[in-house]
């Protein structure tokens, strides 16, 4: 079964900030598929894109979660909320086994306790570490020896203790509960816009952060392949041609947009004003919102009521 005339959303742009957080603005979308998209999408972001933590831990002269040990500032329940803060990337699905042996050396004594990160986490090849200064604990005995053991497994989502404790690699480790997803935040905002003639359309912009595990771009990709995936598997055969948003068209459809904006018979100035922000087609014209026009240099409002004219006249 085919049904036809669905138009065609596309990632206008993605805009990097950071390292760890981007921007995405997607468009055109029917009036209500802004915040539909953009609630499926935070959903799908913040718990299921895939990510790794640490399962269970053991602490050499400590058996369980209550215990205080001996040269260390910190209990075990401390140390284990410091150890669910440490952002894990793993090349790898199977259980991965750490482990961490450092000293309180002189230097706890003149300039006060030794600090133990994540950093000090011994790592294979397929392990990495994006926030090595994650504080575990504190040494406060020069001569105490702390040594650990971690088990780091990836997953999705978030994994409660109980199931931890029952899928634990070594019986005799302190389970934890994990929360994999490697995005921190994901923020939506849904605009109107046009295109063309219809203006009752609407943009959706995203704002995602991530641990720094991940990129923002493949946490947005591994999402929306994640709820393809999903719609496919319920939408059996049936099958929906897409078509160009309102007021686009493609070559094939229309090759008179691919004309040269010479072609519209406008004033010199307005010409020349289109031609110096690279417009050189009426497809590139078209393609552009009112707000776009107005923001272009050198392109005021009678520019803009000729352009408007112009296209009335050619009914696009």
């Amino acid at each position: 079964m085919t049904t036809k005339n669905i138009h065609e959303a596309t990632l206008a742009s993605v805009k990097e900030i950071s390292e760890t957080q981007a921007e995405f603005v997607i468009k055109p979308l029917y009036y209500g598929y802004g915040n539909t998209l953009g609630n499926s999408l935070r959903r799908v972001l913040l718990s299921s894109v895939k990510g790794a933590a640490i399962t269970a831990f053991s602490i050499d002269g400590s058996n369980h979660e209550f215990a205080a040990i001996p040269g260390i500032r910190e209990d075990v329940v401390d140390i284990m909320l410091n150890l669910k803060n440490i952002r894990f990337k793993v090349h790898s699905d199977a259980p991965v086994e750490l482990n961490l042996e450092i000293k309180g050396d002189k230097q706890s004594e003149k300039d006060g306790d030794k600090r133990v990160v994540a950093g000090d986490i011994k790592l294979p090849a397929d392990v990495e570490i994006a926030n090595p200064n994650q504080v575990i604990c504190h040494i406060d005995d020069p001569k105490k020896v702390l040594k650990m053991n971690f088990i780091v497994e990836a997953g999705r989502g978030y994994l409660t203790i109980d199931e931890s404790s029952e899928s634990r690699v070594h019986s005799d480790m302190i389970a934890i509960d994990a929360v994999f997803s490697p995005v921190l935040r994901v923020r939506y905002k849904v605009e109107n816009t046009r295109v063309g003639q219809d203006t009752n359309l609407q943009q959706l912009t995203l704002t995602i952060d991530t641990d720094g595990t991940i990129t923002p771009k493949e946490a947005f990709e591994e999402a929306a392949a994640i709820l393809v995936n999903q719609y496919t598997a319920l939408a059996g055969s049936t099958v929906v041609e897409s078509t160009p948003a309102p007021g686009t068209h493609k070559e094939e459809d229309d090759s008179g947009l691919m004309l040269p904006i010479e072609e519209l018979d406008l004033s010199a100035r307005t010409a020349n004003a289109l031609l110096n922000n690279d417009i050189k087609t009426i497809r590139d014209l078209v393609m552009l919102s009112e707000s776009d026009l107005k923001d272009l240099k050198g392109f005021g409002t009678k520019a803009l009521d000729e352009v408007k004219e112009k296209l009335m006249e050619l009914n696009i």
